[in-house]
């Protein structure tokens, strides 16, 4: 069965940087559009990025420049690198895994790694 493992989230300093890993396992990778969701405490689980098989990215406008998704086919893996992090980044973040046919927020969910930024 599919399972989709994070890492990497924690406790960081305002202005710090996070590395996100996603390992994902018994799908055939490569053909999955990989995503990262977040959800903060009160509000509903919203896209942050998301990369295609093919490497097209796309981001929420609350974090272009400051977070970039990438993959490692080989290593069935994604990631999310995250910068300058900010206390509103507080939130617990999920891996997605989704097959294009399939709309969103459709498809496998990791159990979620949280990141918690202090004010």
């Amino acid at each position: 069965q599919v399972q989709l493992v994070e890492s990497g989230g924690g406790l960081v300093q305002p202005g710090g940087s996070l590395r996100l890993s996603c390992a994902a396992s018994g799908m055939i990778f490569n053909i999955y559009i990989m995503g990262w969701y977040r959800q903060a405490p009160g509000k509903q689980r919203e896209l942050v990025a998301s990369i295609t098989s093919g490497g097209s990215t796309n981001y929420a406008d609350s974090v272009k420049g400051r977070f970039t998704i990438s993959r490692d086919n080989a290593k069935n893996t994604v990631y999310l690198q995250i910068n300058s992090l900010k206390p509103e980044d507080t939130a617990v973040y999920y891996c997605n895994a989704r097959r294009g046919y399939v709309p969103q927020p459709g498809g496998y969910w990791g159990q979620g790694t949280q990141v918690t930024v202090p004010s």
